[in-house]
């Protein structure tokens, strides 16, 4: 079997029921997404998972429309190739968006983000205390597990510089398990967003954070992947890094120029 070539459209209209979507990104991830589709759902039984393929070679996406052909729960988003995990996020937000969710959930396909935790994640939502909540790697009560010490500096660290300069709360920034209220999401624009893991992971907390959106961390733990090869390259910490610095950099020039007086000529 072999994945569609390029995007093909999903049927937006809501599951019966539902407000929860779980966007799922995936690039060969066939030995992954059996459990992770069936532990989601099973974790939220009224959801709706939202599968987006980036033409994975192993045969991800007709795993997927298997998934979906046997439940309906189930979407799939083909894309027509490898583009940034930024790109599938957006995209996959904009079909939950259009879908009618009430709360958008990112995560892994890897099973580093534990579904089991996905009620917890939503619950300060569904209780009105947050607009956006982060699993928080970083926050009290959360850890992780079987990264070495370069790997842990490196994710601290990213989180870190990224508070600083910033100026964010948020204890994680570089992590990617987040539940969105839809609203909030929605008032975002996505114009602009950088495509990189850590990177859009930051800018997108960032921008939410300046538009006012109410940001809560509830505890995880995170595990490595077991299955399958890392995406994380030297090349997405330096688009992070850099990227960082460009925004707060942007954010004074825009600042300095709504100081500065209108010169007239003459």
């Amino acid at each position: 079997m072999t994945t569609p070539a390029s995007d093909a459209s999903v049927d937006p209209s809501p599951v019966a029921g539902t407000g929860a979507w779980i966007v799922l990104p995936t690039y060969d991830e066939a030995e992954n997404l059996p459990g992770i589709a069936a532990a989601i759902l099973a974790s939220l039984p009224d959801a709706t998972l939202l599968v987006v393929d980036d033409a994975s070679p192993d045969g991800t996406g007709a795993l997927a429309d298997g998934l979906a052909a046997e439940d309906p729960r189930v979407r799939v988003r083909h894309r027509a190739g490898k583009q940034g995990l930024g790109r599938a996020y957006l995209d996959g937000f904009r079909v939950a968006l259009d879908g009618g969710a009430g709360i958008v959930v990112q995560m892994d396909a890897d099973w580093s983000h534990d579904p089991a935790i996905l009620p917890r994640l939503l619950e300060p939502i569904t209780g009105d205390r947050a607009d956006l909540v982060i699993g928080s790697r970083y926050t009290r009560g959360g850890r992780v597990e079987d990264w070495g010490v370069g790997r842990r500096l490196i994710s601290r660290g990213g989180s870190l510089f990224a508070r600083l300069v910033l100026g964010l709360r948020p204890h994680d920034l570089t992590g990617g398990f987040k539940a969105w209220r839809a609203t909030t999401l929605e008032a975002i624009p996505f114009e602009g967003v950088h495509a990189g893991g850590y990177v859009f992971q930051i800018e997108m907390t960032h921008r939410a954070s300046r538009a006012g959106a109410r940001v809560a961390e509830v505890p995880i733990t995170f595990r490595d992947r077991q299955v399958g090869q890392s995406k994380m390259s030297r090349r997405i910490i330096v688009e992070a890094l850099l990227v960082v610095v460009r925004l707060r950099a942007d954010e004074l020039l825009g600042r300095d120029r709504k100081r500065r007086p209108d010169r007239k000529s003459g």
